[in-house]
């Protein structure tokens, strides 16, 4: 056990940890009672939280339903992996457990480089809001940030992420930053669009997001949904790759959901709802 973990071990305890074929999550008990988890995906990748809870409100994903509790501090988020690290390989570290990593920003960046000058390889996934504070992980080092837009239509997005700020102040933000970015930085930003049945999957929409990804230079995540909410569906296999290939003709670059972030345990927007079925 590291320096770190041993000064802040009271602070932290790992509860119990729960494994599929792929995903291995970990749940942790925080000093005052609250709970955060870690997954462990794709053999060296540990994804940590940032928050207990979260605000921005997206009702697809119950890793917020209860709202905000607290930011974690930076120490709880290098323990995650600083309580692991003897019994995994990590080679790196993805901001994308429960919360919103900008709302928490001041940890979050002090975590990240933390995270670095042990030389893991980290990325971000977020919905862009603060975007003052967007502007700031986009010119830090980091492997790749994913931003969250799910819909070009700004009444659609704010149902699907109620708290994260406008989608204008978002497009502008990226337009005055990306424009300053060489285009290996570009290369390492991508818009995700989770694919949600009768919500955000008509041909139009999925146009408007792909030129919009075209536009800012940047390539598109196309999500499939775990389900986890009622009043919100996947769509088929079948519908999936019609959308993939939709995007791929107006000549963007796409990536497609892997297998770790379809699983069960410890995917998309299942964090929390994962709890039901640990008993400690």
């Amino acid at each position: 056990m590291g320096v770190v973990a041993e000064r802040l071990l009271w602070k932290m305890k790992l509860l119990q940890e729960l494994s599929s074929s792929l995903n291995r999550l970990f749940l942790f008990e925080l000093y005052d009672g609250n709970r955060v988890e870690a997954v462990y995906y794709r053999g060296d990748t540990l994804c940590v939280s940032t928050q207990a809870g979260c605000a921005i409100g997206c009702p697809f994903c119950l890793s917020g339903k209860d709202g905000l509790l607290r930011n974690l501090s930076a120490e709880e988020v290098i323990l995650q992996y600083e309580l692991l690290k003897d019994r995994l390989e990590i080679k790196g570290i993805a901001f994308a457990g429960i919360g919103e990593p900008l709302m928490n920003w001041e940890a979050v960046e002090k975590a990240f480089w933390n995270f670095k000058r042990l030389g893991l390889r980290v990325s971000f996934y977020t919905t862009g809001y603060p975007v003052k504070k967007l502007r700031q992980l986009l010119a830090l080092p980091h492997r790749g940030v994913s931003i969250s837009v799910h819909s070009v239509k700004e009444e659609t997005r704010k149902r699907l992420l109620p708290y994260a700020g406008s989608l204008e102040d978002l497009i502008q933000t990226l337009r005055e930053e990306l424009s300053n970015l060489p285009l290996r930085k570009r290369k390492k930003i991508s818009l995700a669009y989770l694919l949600l049945r009768g919500v955000n999957d008509t041909e139009e929409e999925l146009k408007d997001f792909a030129m919009l990804v075209k536009s800012l230079g940047v390539s598109a995540t196309l999500l499939r949904y775990n389900q986890t909410a009622e009043g919100f569906k996947d769509v088929e296999d079948w519908e999936y790759e019609k959308a993939f290939l939709l995007l791929r003709s107006y000549g963007i670059r796409v990536t497609l959901s892997n297998r770790f972030r379809k699983d069960a345990l410890g995917g998309c927007g299942t964090l929390v709802a994962n709890r039901s079925i640990i008993k400690c």
